[in-house]
Order: C-alpha cells, then sequence, then structure tokens
C-alpha cells in the first residue's frame, strides 16, 4: 500500500452502521480507525427500544452472546385510538427471541468493546470537519487537529450527514421527507411494568405498542396530522416516544414535545407510566425518503451506509437492522478492494450489488410509494377510521334496548354519508395500492 496512508480504512461516525463496517474491515486483517464526535458512544443517538436479533448475530457472531439486552420483545400491539377509546391488535409468541429491548447507549458501549477486541482503533470525541480529496477521489479527511489519511473512508455519519453533502452525493431532504421524533424514559418498579404488561419476572419476555389516532386532547384540532407513537418495556423502565414528519410540525405550529405530553395524558396510555418519573428526554431526526431519495452510495474512495443514505423503513420501525447489515456490507466492500488495491468507484460499486442482493434495497423498493400513501390518508388513519371502529364496537359491547339490525344499518348508512363515495374509493385503492407494492416489489 501507499506510504502516505495512515490507516487502511477510515470510518466516521460509531453508530450501528459505522461499527459493523469498522469490525468487518478489522476481521480481515485490516488497519481500520473508527472516528466518533460524541465523547461516548450511544450519546448523539436515539431509537425506540428495540434491535432486531438477526442483523446483530450476522455482524457479532459468537460474542452476541454477551449482548446487555433487557427484555425479549415478544409481545406485539397495534392500538387505533380516540378520545375515550382503543382498538387493539396484539400478536403474542413466547418463544419468539427476533427482538431484544435494549437501551441505545448500552448497545454501542458493547459494540465499541467488541470492535476494540477485535482491533478496531477507535477515536471518540472528535469531529471530522471536511473530507481529503485528491485527484478525484476521497484520500482521508481532516479533523480539528490533524489530517488522516486512508484510500478508503465509509460514512456513517447519520442523517445530516454533511460529509456526503459536500461531496455532492445527497441533497437536502424535503421537509415531508424527515421525521422528527421524540421520546422519554420513564423509570418504574420492576414489579409494576411486570404487573401492568403482563410480563414474567424473568426477563424472557417484553412488550411494545405502537399506537395510531390523533383524535384525543388538543390534538383533535390538526385532522391531517399523520403521526405513530411507541411503547417498550425494558427492565425497569419503558420509553414512550412520538414521531411526526417536520412539514406536519410546521404546517400545524406543532411542537413535537407538545404532542408527546398529550400522549401521555391518553387514558389508554397514563394507567401504564403512572407514577413514574422520566429519567431521560431525546430527540433525534430520522430519514424517510426512503429508496427515492436515496443518495449515489459511493464515490472514489468512499462509501456511504446507515442513516446517512437514507436507510430506514419507517412503517416497520427498521433502522438500526438496516444499519448493521448496511455496514456490514460497505465493510465487505472495502475488503475487497483493498486486496485487488482499486478503489475507484468501479470497484467500490460492489457496494450497490451487494445491497441490491439483500433485503435492504428489496425493501426499500417495496415500501417507495407507502409513506406518502399513508400521509396522503392521513385524515382517515388517524381521526376517522379509529372514530368508526369505536361506534362499531360501541355496538357490538351495549345493550341499549334498539335492535342490533337497526344500529348496524344506521352506522353503514352514516359510514357511507360521512365518508364521500369518493374518498372511500381514494382509501381503497391506497391500501390496495400498498398491497401490491409490498406483494409484488423487489
Amino acid at each position: 500500500m501507499v506510504n502516505k496512508f495512515d490507516s487502511d480504512v477510515i470510518v466516521v461516525g460509531a453508530g450501528p452502521a459505522g461499527i459493523s463496517a469498522a469490525i468487518t474491515v478489522a476481521d480481515a486483517g485490516k488497519h481500520v480507525v473508527l472516528i466518533e464526535r460524541a465523547s461516548y458512544p450511544g450519546s448523539k443517538n436515539m431509537y425506540g427500544g428495540a434491535i432486531y436479533t438477526k442483523a446483530l448475530r450476522d455482524v457479532f457472531r459468537d460474542d452476541f452472546n454477551s449482548i446487555p439486552y433487557e427484555r425479549i420483545i415478544n409481545s406485539h400491539t397495534w392500538s387505533f385510538l380516540t378520545q375515550e377509546s382503543s382498538f387493539d391488535l396484539t400478536y403474542k409468541n413466547s418463544f419468539s427471541k427476533s427482538a431484544y429491548a435494549i437501551k441505545r447507549f448500552n448497545l454501542e458501549a458493547w459494540m465499541i468493546e467488541i470492535a476494540k477486541k477485535r482491533g478496531v482503533y477507535y477515536i471518540p470525541n472528535t469531529l471530522v470537519k471536511s473530507l481529503i480529496k485528491e485527484n478525484g477521489a476521497v484520500a482521508g479527511i481532516k479533523t480539528e487537529l490533524e489530517e488522516y489519511y486512508a484510500p478508503i473512508t465509509i460514512i456513517a455519519d447519520g442523517v445530516n450527514s454533511l460529509l456526503a453533502r459536500d461531496l455532492g452525493l445527497r441533497k437536502d431532504y424535503d421537509k415531508h421527507d424527515i421525521i422528527l421524533s421524540a421520546k422519554e424514559t420513564i423509570k418504574l418498579d420492576k414489579k409494576t411494568i411486570e404487573s401492568r404488561f403482563n410480563l414474567s419476572d424473568d426477563l424472557s419476555n417484553g412488550a411494545n405498542k405502537l399506537y395510531f389516532g390523533s383524535n384525543f386532547g388538543k390534538l383533535k384540532e390538526y385532522k391531517n396530522l399523520f403521526m405513530m407513537s411507541f411503547l417498550y418495556t425494558f427492565k425497569d423502565t419503558v420509553m414512550l416516544g412520538v414521531g411526526a414528519n417536520l412539514e406536519d410540525l410546521s404546517k400545524n405550529k406543532l411542537n413535537i414535545n407538545d404532542i408527546l405530553d398529550e400522549i401521555k395524558k391518553h387514558p389508554d396510555i397514563l394507567p401504564l407510566i403512572q407514577g413514574g418519573e422520566t429519567i431521560e428526554y431525546s430527540a433525534h431526526l430520522i430519514p424517510e425518503g426512503g429508496y427515492k431519495k436515496m443518495p449515489k452510495l459511493v464515490s472514489s474512495g468512499v462509501i456511504i451506509a446507515g442513516d446517512a443514505a437514507g436507510f430506514v423503513n419507517g412503517v416497520h420501525f427498521e433502522g438500526t437492522n438496516f444499519a448493521l447489515i448496511s455496514g456490514k456490507l460497505a465493510g465487505e466492500t472495502a475488503r475487497c478492494a483493498l486486496e485487488k488495491n482499486d478503489f475507484t468507484k468501479k470497484t467500490l460499486s460492489l457496494y450497490g450489488k451487494k445491497l441490491n442482493n439483500s433485503f435492504i434495497l428489496k425493501d426499500l423498493y417495496s415500501y417507495r410509494n407507502i409513506i406518502r400513501e399513508l400521509y396522503k390518508r392521513s385524515n382517515s388513519i388517524e381521526y376517522y377510521y379509529p372514530k368508526k371502529i369505536k361506534e362499531f364496537f360501541e355496538i357490538i359491547t351495549s345493550a341499549n334496548c334498539v335492535s342490533k339490525s337497526s344500529q348496524f344499518r344506521a352506522f353503514i348508512f352514516n359510514f357511507i354519508k360521512e365518508r364521500k363515495i369518493s374518498e372511500l374509493f381514494k382509501d381503497i385503492f391506497a391500501f390496495v395500492k400498498i398491497g401490491c407494492d409490498i406483494l409484488f416489489g423487489k
């Protein structure tokens, strides 16, 4: 290798994508430097609270067994809320171990220790200000104190990714392509959590809840606000959060914290967190542009992975597993280029082929239209259908000395009257289109 290089690979960003990439390179006996602007891992990142174990096993292999998880998430509930009611659909599998509840700080601290054990040279508290470009290729990085050279730089610096923008590989996102998510970590007694969520005391099961509907509290004023709320159980804390896109927040002049405060008051959620103490608050931007807003993923001497590449499936709350696997594929591509001693865009384009053969681009392509379709039908999803679900189950569960047949006829008549036929067909068409995209995508 040319003597001017200080390292084989530089990875910028010590989130899941960056750590995964660094480990993959180090496992081949190459010298890799992992640079993080924060003073400790996980301090600048946020996620809901669950991470999928398949991606972790693929990257960490035998070290996976030492992961510091708090609960196994094997109870999943989708809930539609109105002011007075909720309609829940719950799936439980007591034997499932596909998702763990892990605090982000603990997760990334553990990953960093594994990375260092595998030979990664980790440099925290260091801001990469720009990339060094020579002869049309990226040849290293500039920090506040020094220049550092390597033939390959893997950019995994998150959703804002100033480095990718400076290279011209990606454009600024539009407001509707970015989610602002905020969450609170709420301290509760372990036994209280297990009682309220019907969990065992051996941490072998945990719960997550995903909430739809904004027709309650002060949020009733906003008929076109699309948001999703989530709740995860940990050993002795729960995480409650919400996400909404910047366009909706700006248009409605809403603060994400005000939305979270309203969610905490809902009669279906308040009893789950009552008496708890908020011990942590965090907010984070999440890319939601998906397949259509992906940047150019490689150029000579550089590869982009994780959130910096927009690898998030917002429908299924999948981001960390996309980050881990895209980082792994970026690391494999870097290893191949090092073996060939060829760091041109042509050689690094192997990364795109690997992504195309993985679930990442297949899923992003299948879901490329779904988020925008959901936003177009936000009034239906957040307001109208939760309201009609409530009315339907009021008929089912009440006995008010009026014939059920007349109540059902009135329900159907009002359903058609309130919901214009044209809007009803738009809803049907949107959901059929979503189904076809998922079934017949890549």
